[in-house]
């Protein structure tokens, strides 16, 4: 598979294991998962120096990790610690690489509520809003949500296993059989194009100034979110699994927008919580863009998710809908409706190429 453009990269071959180096993210080939460190770092063919002295060190420090865990009698503990930490860098760097490993192997418990969205569908904002309504005596901001709303690629499964329950976390996985209660917020997949554009260039994936009209098809594709698939694939795997069951809450990001408080009480209601009119107005009210943003500005350089990416844009943009109809080519928003619009036309978004069957659509891409 080709780099997306704009990424920093080293020339190298291989299995890819994510890793952090000096700051930047990158990607690094190993050529086995065995716990030896001639077996994952001796046989790395690279060209980049710096890196090629990280690999040097980290062998160096998992023989000596390795001879002391020999010595004490602890060999096979020891290697296990060790396979941990190196899965858990995999984990860390989830949404900059979208190599998802080990998201499915987290431990499940039946009390589990599931916060589940295709990238950049208003996620972290119901997170603040939900966070926000359940915890009233924290402040929530972009590092305490982590905690009250984790993000689940971020963490260890033990940190995870340890935090209080029932637990509410954040999911960008398909449908998952385990979930046993999901709060589903879907987005209409022109803003959404919008956005994973916008965020793409914070992750320095595309470069400055790259034509949207050429990035939506290869979004689509999809390349930059090739295991999860394409908003099309996850909307669908959901909806036609659980629409309409018990335990599946389906959110709008436009009726959220519209109506905030009304689509809280929702969410209240799915969580078991009573929820006063006042404590409603109090969690829309801290969860606002306006406040988000405030946050953002001083937060961003240190929160998992924006640490590493471009600090000149941010993570909250304009927190509207309908903000494609200003930014996207007709010839863009056709291909789209094209390819989603009778899913769209399901969800209540209407569409805006003239003359499009949705339904005759759906029906010619089946075959």
């Amino acid at each position: 598979m080709e780099p997306a453009q704009g990424n920093p990269r080293i020339s190298c071959s291989g299995p890819e294991l994510p890793l952090i180096h000096a700051g930047l993210a990158r990607r690094a080939p190993c050529l086995s998962l065995q716990w030896d460190p001639d077996a994952i770092f001796g046989n790395y063919k690279c060209d980049d120096t710096p890196f090629t002295s990280l690999v040097k060190i980290k062998k160096s420090r998992l023989r000596q990790q390795d001879r002391t865990i020999h010595e004490s009698g602890s060999k096979i503990r020891g290697k296990e610690m060790l396979k941990r930490g190196l899965k858990h860098l995999s984990r860390v760097s989830d949404v900059l690489f979208r190599k998802l490993r080990v998201e499915r192997d987290i431990t499940i418990f039946p009390d589990d509520v599931f916060l589940t969205s295709y990238p950049r569908s208003g996620n972290t904002w119901t997170r603040f809003l939900i966070g926000n309504l359940v915890h009233q005596n924290d402040e929530v901001t972009f590092l305490s949500v982590e905690r009250l709303v984790p993000d689940m690629y971020k963490h260890s499964d033990r940190v995870l296993r340890n935090l209080p329950r029932p637990r509410t976390m954040k999911s960008h996985e398909c449908f998952d059989p385990r979930y046993r209660k999901v709060i589903y917020i879907v987005r209409d997949p022109r803003d959404v194009a919008v956005s994973n554009y916008h965020w793409e260039l914070k992750l320095r994936s595309v470069k400055e100034g790259y034509p949207i009209d050429e990035f939506v098809p290869r979004w689509m594709a999809p390349q930059f979110w090739p295991r999860i698939g394409s908003w099309g694939d996850h909307v669908s795997s959901w909806l036609a699994t659980r629409q309409g069951h018990e335990g599946f809450l389906l959110l709008r990001y436009e009726d959220l927008k519209n109506n905030p408080q009304q689509e809280l009480a929702r969410v209240a209601e799915f969580l078991g919580i009573e929820a006063t009119p006042e404590r409603l107005a109090r969690a829309v009210e801290l969860s606002s863009a306006e406040n988000m943003r405030k946050l953002e500005s001083k937060e961003s350089g240190k929160w998992v998710a924006t640490t590493l990416t471009r600090q000149d844009k941010p993570f909250v943009r304009n927190a509207t809908s309908g903000g494609w109809k200003t930014v996207l080519p007709e010839k863009t928003v056709a291909h789209i409706e094209t390819h989603w619009g009778h899913l769209m036309r399901d969800l209540g978004y209407e569409l805006a190429t003239p003359g499009l069957d949705p339904t005759a659509e759906s029906s010619h891409q089946e075959k």
